[in-house]
């Protein structure tokens, strides 16, 4: 969720009348709008003026606070953001955004190959089942696939028609938008899985009081093949991660006192070899999966982790997040977990991040009494306001 490939699909966008759409390729500006560009005014701050009666509607002490459930860009300048009844976008990194969408829908994920066409799991009002949503005008409207709720945790298409559907037991996949959907054989016991095609995919598989086995397939899951074992006494549930020849396997270990143990291994090689690059081992959580050594013992503000952006073949990221020392933060390697870097963490409860390439991105975090997001043009080391919903009182 990879989202770095579609920045070959962009070059030129603009945002206009609250929606976000793809202009030409290659486009050269008018004089007109470099004159307008040139007498833009400085970046906004704050909440830039927008959704004011719904965050009213969220301001009572007995409301949900206004905030953001997740972030995605499709390059520096052009992305998305969206949270319990809205949608925003900005074309211009961050310094204007515009309303997309308000209504009904609590979206819980967003995703969009491209600029016009997207797919969201969301709720109705904050309430518990989650519905497939699609919209073909970059997402000021949205259609629901079927009035039945869907099991999936997260959903990432790869084009206009095909993607596919996840939780941790199960992986589906469509080819007509989502209309309809069919199901990927995996391994047993799978407790989380990736494919970057429909023939090639990941499983991460538990063996009780064992430990995780890692698997493999290139032919659209009809043969698994082992790469990666892992052992711990309580294997629970795993993500993956994949681009290009990298993969990323993040397995968990228990957690305890708002800490959580696990390890990240990644490899390089498509799985051929493996590093493991984190271990942290808590005093709520106990020991990381596995054995051996690792190149550091914490991840990102030392706290849970958070999802993974991969960016080309050597570059990963991470978040993390500690709510009982209310820090969100990133990590990261350049060189395929050679060696990571925990950047500074930023005030927070939870966070989730969109990355463009190995130093420009994006990150959307949840506090007691805000949500913000923030942009980094240094891989983490710094990082910048550039929207914050504030709830006073709370």
């Amino acid at each position: 969720m990879n989202r770095t490939t579609r920045l070959q699909q962009i070059t030129v966008t603009f945002l206009t009348a609250g929606l976000l759409t793809l202009s030409g390729w290659g486009a050269a500006a008018s004089p007109v709008q470099a004159a307008a560009s040139a007498a833009a005014p400085a970046c906004g701050t704050g909440d830039h003026g927008l959704l004011q009666d719904l965050q009213k509607a969220h301001s009572g002490a007995d409301s949900i606070p206004l905030s953001f459930s997740d972030v995605e860009f499709l390059s520096a300048d052009t992305g998305r953001a969206a949270g319990n009844g809205f949608l925003i976008g900005t074309s211009d990194g961050g310094c204007h955004f515009q309303k997309i969408y308000e209504g009904q829908w609590s979206f819980q994920q967003i995703d969009f190959p491209d600029n016009v066409h997207g797919w969201a799991l969301a709720a109705v009002k904050d309430g518990q089942a989650k519905y497939l949503l699609r919209t073909a005008d970059g997402g000021s409207t949205w259609t629901r696939l079927s009035n039945k709720a869907v099991t999936f945790e997260s959903v990432e298409f790869l084009d206009s028609s095909k993607g596919f559907g996840y939780n941790r037991a199960s992986t589906y996949y469509t080819n007509d938008g989502g209309e309809s959907w069919s199901l990927i054989k995996t391994p047993a016991n799978t407790r989380g899985a990736y494919f970057t095609s429909r023939n090639s995919g990941w499983a991460v598989v538990v063996v009780p009081g064992s430990g995780y086995r890692v698997m493999k397939t290139t032919d659209g899951g009809a043969a698994w093949k082992q790469v990666l074992k892992s052992s711990t006494s309580d294997p629970i549930f795993g993500q993956i991660y994949a681009n290009d020849s990298q993969v990323y396997a993040l397995l968990y270990g228990d957690s305890g006192m708002s800490q959580t143990s696990y390890s990240l291994y990644g490899s390089s090689n498509s799985g051929g070899s493996w590093t493991r690059v984190i271990a942290q081992e808590t005093a709520g959580g106990g020991p990381a999966p596995g054995s051996g050594a690792a190149t550091v013992k914490k991840g990102p503000a030392s706290g849970t982790p958070g999802n993974m952006v991969l960016i080309g073949k050597t570059t990963a990221f991470l978040a993390g997040y500690q709510p009982a020392a209310e820090e969100v933060g990133v990590g990261l390697t350049k060189n395929n977990g050679r060696t990571w870097s925990n950047q500074k963490a930023v005030p927070g409860f939870e966070g989730t991040i969109s990355f463009t390439d190995a130093n420009q991105g994006w990150l959307a975090v949840k506090d007691l009494n805000s949500s913000t997001l923030y942009v980094t043009k240094d891989a983490g080391a710094t990082w910048t306001a550039r929207f914050s919903f504030e709830t006073a009182g709370r």
